[in-house]
């Protein structure tokens, strides 16, 4: 079979055959009568050959190696093609997700697109400053898709720029609030943490009624910190969580701190009084635990806490009685 031939069944052009030949790779094995060199069976089945280890991404060298070298193995390149058929993917996808950013921001013109490049190169800069001037540019200056905020604000270790990342996801709304809570959901503490931190800083309604379904949350950290932030927006529902953070001395003087602000509304302060005092009672209360509870006491107003500390100047625990005295004598002062 002549070069033009073989190229119109095969699907290579006559170019690469000639390329092939060249090469020695493939190289036709016979001759017409006129001198022209002719293909057999066995040439054609190499060049199919050929073109399925090049659909593998073998370079022409490996595929002549493969085809000729009898103690060629192909272990260990085929892992090496699948690393680097990973690293391609990796780069193809980082590629696609930069593009949609950019069409996201809806860019005017080139300088738009060329400004929110910049952004996003600078959010993953190794630079902390750059990081943090490109979180303070995102609201400024261009206006950087807020997936690329939340995935950069729930990767950020250094704490000036997480705060700088929180700061501009607050200026985007609730534009941010779903993806943060896919955070939420994610099997990494850190990341978890850095989600409900930033729904804190985020003044939205629907931002509290996420941070209401965190209190339920298995993490007891995401629920400790949705609960301080409730607590500073006035929600009730946190206080169980903000005594238990006093017993269990976590961030007990920020809970202690919402429970004084929560207190503002006279209903619920008699209710954190009376949850404090049911605390003080329970016997597995350890006397440290017991004096902070009593110490949260002196910032809740109304007579409920005022009779519990009355009682408590005269508890057992010489301690918590001092504690509840010197308390009793600011109240009354």
């Amino acid at each position: 079979m002549l070069i033009g031939d073989v190229a119109r069944r095969s699907g290579v052009s006559a170019r690469m055959l000639r390329h092939y030949d060249s090469l020695g790779l493939v190289r036709p094995t016979g001759r017409t009568g006129a001198g022209y060199r002719e293909y057999s069976g066995e040439d054609i089945r190499r060049i199919f050959h050929i073109e399925s280890l090049r659909s593998l991404g073998l370079s022409l060298r490996d595929v002549g190696r493969a085809l000729d070298d009898p103690g060629f193995t192909p272990a260990d390149l085929v892992d090496d093609l699948i690393r680097q058929t990973r690293e391609r993917i990796a780069r193809e996808t980082e590629l696609l997700t930069r593009l949609r950013r950019i069409g996201a921001a809806e860019p005017a013109d080139w300088e738009d697109v060329l400004q929110i490049v910049a952004l996003l190169q600078a959010l993953g800069s190794e630079s902390a400053g750059k990081r943090q001037r490109a979180a303070l540019s995102s609201v400024r200056e261009a206006p950087v898709p807020v997936e690329a905020l939340v995935e950069a604000a729930l990767s950020e270790t250094d704490p000036n720029v997480a705060g700088a990342l929180r700061w501009a996801l607050a200026q985007s709304g609730a534009d941010a609030l779903a993806l943060l809570a896919e955070g939420l959901g994610s099997p990494v503490a850190e990341v978890r943490k850095r989600a409900v931190q930033a729904v804190a800083e985020i003044p939205d309604g629907d931002a509290t009624a996420l941070l209401r379904d965190a209190l339920r949350h298995p993490d007891l950290t995401v629920r400790r910190y949705a609960a301080l932030a409730l607590g500073a927006r006035g929600v009730a529902d946190a206080v169980p969580t903000l005594i238990d953070m006093i017993v269990e001395e976590a961030n007990d003087a920020d809970a202690a701190d919402a429970l004084s602000a929560l207190a503002g509304d006279p209903t619920v302060a008699d209710q954190i009084a009376t949850r404090l005092v049911d605390r003080l009672g329970h016997g597995a209360t350890g006397s440290s635990a017991r004096q902070r509870l009593t110490q949260a006491l002196a910032d809740i107003p109304g007579n409920t806490a005022s009779r519990a500390l009355a009682d408590l100047s005269e508890d057992e625990d010489r301690a918590v009685a001092l504690t509840a005295t010197y308390v009793l004598t600011l109240r009354d002062a």
